[in-house]
C-alpha cells in the first residue's frame, strides 16, 4: 500500500463512534486537557514507523504474537496476550461501541466504514460551526465554558462548576484530573501498547509498499490526530455551555431525566449538539453514517475475537477439532462477547463519573503497560528471555487486575459524598499508575532474565534493535522498483516531515498549555 491509505487507515481504525461520543464527553466534563489523548500520538506514531516496523520487517513476521514467539519461545505468552486481547475487546471495545450506539437511535446503514468516518468528519465539521456560531465564535469559549452552570446544584459542593483549568493541557500533577505528569508519561506508555503492539494497528503500517510509505502514513495520521480537539473536544465544550441543565447536570435525578444515569450526563454532549443544532436532513445522515460506522466497527471486532479464540486457544486445548466445530465455537464466542459486553454496560456507564472516553483509558491503564514494558525490553535488551516476560506479565497482571477490581467494587462517589475509596484510588491516578505497572513488570522481567539461561541465538537475530537485518528493515518489497538513492532521498523527506510534523506538536501544546 501506498503512504495516504495507509494514514488514513490509521486515523480511520483509532476514531470510531465510542471516541466521538467519549471525547466530546470529556471535553464537556473537564476541558481541552483531554486532547491530549490524541497528540501525544504524534510521538507514539512516529516510534511505530521508525523504530518498531523495522524490526517487524526485520523478523519476517506476519502477526504480532508470531513476533513474541520467535523472539522468546514457547506458548504461553501468545497464549496470554490472547486472553488479554479477549479480555479488551469486552471491556474497552465492544461494551464501549454498544453504549455510544445506544446514545443514538436506532437507525443504520450498511455503508462502508471508511466512507462512514470521513462523512461523520465531515458533518462534524458542519456543526462544529453551527456550535461556534451559537457562542460567538472561539473568543468567547472560555467565558461561555466558566458560565455553563447547570440551574439545579448540590448544596455546600463545587462539582456543577466547570474546572478553573479547563482552557489548559498542562495540569496540577497532584489536584489535576488529568496530571502533566500522567499525561506525559503514563499515556505515552499506553499510547505505545495501542499504536506498536496491536495487530489491528500494526498491520496497516506492515502493509506499507515500503518503509518510506510506513513513515510517511504514521506522519499522515499524526495531522489527522490534531483535529479531534476542534471537531470533538471543543463542540463538548460548546455543548455544556449551550445545555448546562442537562450535560452538566449534578443532580441525580436531573441526571436521570436527562440521559438514565444518575452519576453524570456528559456523555450526551456529542449527540446532544447533533439533535439540537443540525437541521432534519443533516441529522439523519449523521445518524445514519455514525451507526454504520459502530456496525462495521463491531463485525470487524466480531470476527478478530472469534478467529482469535479458535485459532489461538480452543485449537490448543482441542487439536484434533474438525472445522465444523471451530466454526460453531466461533459463532458461540460472539454470542458470549455479546452477552457479557451488554451485561457490562451498566457498570461502565456508572464508572469514572459517568465519563466514557477517561473509562476505556482506566481499563487501558490497569492491563497494557505489562505488555508494553515486555515489548520494549524484548527490542531493546538481547537478555530477556522467556522466563522474564511470562513472569513479568503474571505480576503485572495481579497488580493491575486487583486494582481494576478496587476501581469496579469503589465507583467515585457522586457528587456530594466523601470519598471513602482505598488509598491506591483515592491518591495514586490511573495514569500515574500506568508508570509504577510499568515500572514494576521492567525490573520483573530483567530479575528473571539474569536469573535464568540467555536466549538462544535464534530469538535474537534479527528481532531486536541491535541485530537487524538491513537489507530487510528497509522495508522494499519485491515489486518495488525504487533505486537506492530514490530511496535515501524520500528517507530524508520523511525525516524532515517528522521534524516539522514535531514543530507543529510541541506549537499547539504551547499555545493551549
Amino acid at each position: 500500500m501506498t503512504w495516504w491509505p495507509i494514514g488514513a487507515s490509521l486515523f480511520a481504525s483509532s476514531e470510531g463512534s465510542g471516541l466521538f461520543v467519549g471525547l466530546a464527553g470529556s471535553g464537556a466534563a473537564g476541558g481541552l486537557a483531554v486532547a491530549g489523548f490524541e497528540w501525544n500520538a504524534t510521538y507514539v506514531l512516529l516510534a511505530l514507523a521508525w523504530v518498531f516496523v523495522p524490526i517487524y520487517i526485520s523478523s519476517e513476521i506476519v502477526t504480532l504474537p508470531e513476533y513474541i514467539q520467535k523472539r522468546f519461545g514457547g506458548q504461553r505468552i501468545r497464549m496470554y496476550l490472547s486472553v488479554l486481547s479477549l479480555l479488551l475487546s469486552v471491556f474497552t471495545k465492544i461494551s464501549i461501541d454498544l453504549y455510544a450506539g445506544a446514545l443514538f437511535v436506532h437507525i443504520c446503514l450498511g455503508w462502508n466504514f471508511y466512507l462512514s468516518t470521513i462523512l461523520t468528519l465531515f458533518i462534524t465539521a458542519l456543526y462544529t460551526i453551527a456550535a461556534f456560531n451559537q457562542i460567538g465564535g472561539y473568543g468567547q469559549l472560555e467565558a461561555a465554558y466558566a458560565q455553563a452552570i447547570p440551574s439545579r446544584t448540590i448544596a455546600n459542593t463545587t462539582c456543577h462548576l466547570p474546572r478553573a483549568d479547563a482552557m489548559h493541557m498542562f495540569r496540577d500533577p497532584y489536584t489535576g484530573d488529568l496530571p502533566w505528569t500522567g499525561m506525559t508519561f503514563g499515556l505515552t506508555i499506553m499510547a505505545t501498547w495501542y499504536w506498536c503492539t496491536d495487530q489491528v494497528i500494526v498491520q496497516r503500517s506492515l502493509s506499507a509498499r515500503n518503509l518510506n510509505h510506513a513513515k510517511a502514513g504514521s506522519i499522515l495520521a499524526s495531522y489527522l490526530k490534531m483535529l479531534p480537539m476542534g471537531l470533538m473536544i471543543m463542540p463538548g465544550m460548546i455543548s455544556r455551555a449551550l445545555f448546562p441543565d442537562d450535560v452538566g447536570c449534578v443532580v441525580p435525578s436531573e441526571c436521570l431525566r436527562a440521559c438514565g444515569a444518575p452519576i453524570g450526563c456528559s456523555n450526551i454532549a456529542y449527540p446532544k449538539l447533533v439533535m439540537e443544532l443540525m437541521p432534519v436532513g443533516l441529522r439523519g445522515l449523521m445518524i445514519a453514517v455514525m451507526m454504520a460506522a459502530l456496525m462495521s466497527s463491531l463485525t470487524s471486532i466480531f470476527n478478530s475475537s472469534s478467529t482469535l479464540f479458535t485459532m489461538d486457544i480452543w485449537r490448543r486445548l482441542r487439536p484434533r477439532a474438525s472445522e465444523r466445530e471451530l466454526l460453531l465455537v466461533g459463532r458461540l464466542v460472539i454470542v458470549v462477547l455479546i452477552g457479557v459486553s451488554v451485561a457490562w454496560t451498566p457498570i461502565l456507564q456508572g464508572s469514572n463519573g459517568g465519563q466514557l472516553f477517561i473509562y476505556m483509558q482506566s481499563v487501558t491503564s490497569s492491563l497494557a503497560p505489562p505488555v508494553t514494558s515486555v515489548f520494549i525490553l524484548g527490542i531493546f535488551w538481547r537478555r530477556a528471555n522467556e522466563q522474564g516476560a511470562f513472569w513479568g506479565l503474571m505480576a503485572g497482571l495481579m497488580v493491575g487486575a486487583t486494582r481494576l477490581v478496587l476501581e469496579f467494587l469503589h465507583p467515585a462517589p457522586p457528587c456530594g459524598d466523601p470519598d471513602t475509596r482505598p488509598a491506591i484510588l483515592r491518591s495514586l491516578h490511573y495514569l500515574h499508575f500506568a508508570i509504577a505497572l510499568f515500572v514494576l513488570t521492567g525490573a520483573i522481567v530483567v530479575a528473571g532474565s539474569l536469573l535464568t539461561p540467555r536466549p538462544q541465538q535464534i530469538q535474537i537475530e534479527n528481532l531486536t534493535w541491535w541485530t537487524l537485518a538491513q537489507d530487510r528493515s528497509l522495508g522494499a518489497k519485491a515489486d518495488d522498483s525504487q533505486s537506492p538513492q530514490k530511496h535515501t532521498f524520500w528517507a530524508r523527506v520523511c525525516g524532515l516531515n517528522a521534524i516539522l510534523l514535531m514543530c507543529v506538536n510541541i506549537f499547539f501544546y504551547a499555545y493551549f498549555a
